[in-house]
């Protein structure tokens, strides 16, 4: 069984966890297979961060592009991140935004890793 902090020590908290809970099952083969895709595939959190802090300075919903939210992400840009409002918001919770993000890719990688090995 893989240990989680071997295969992928950047990650923190919550994910960390949570990624633990899917690798549990698999193989050595599977758990490497589903590390290396997972790392390519997830979004750090102090992306989020910068990206979101760009929509004070730059342009807004630059964060929720990365993230995959195309429609809020076009929102964003045509409002100006919603008068600035939804920008603060997204700055308090990056950290739950990526998060969600992640859980996703985790789930849809893990289906792959334990389906090809």
């Amino acid at each position: 069984m893989a240990n989680v902090m071997q295969l992928m020590p950047y990650l923190e908290g919550e994910e960390m966890i949570f990624v633990q809970g899917i690798i549990k099952d698999m193989n050595d083969n599977q758990a490497l297979l589903f590390a290396n895709a997972y790392s390519s595939r997830r979004k750090d959190p102090m992306l989020i961060l910068l990206t979101a802090c760009l929509g004070f300075f730059v342009i807004a919903g630059i964060h929720r592009f990365i993230l995959g939210q195309i429609g809020m992400g076009l929102l964003y840009l045509f409002t100006g991140g919603l008068c600035v409002i939804g920008t603060i918001v997204d700055l308090v919770n990056y950290k739950k935004l990526s998060f969600e993000y992640n859980q996703n890719i985790a789930q849809e990688v893990a289906f792959l890793a334990k389906g090809v090995v």
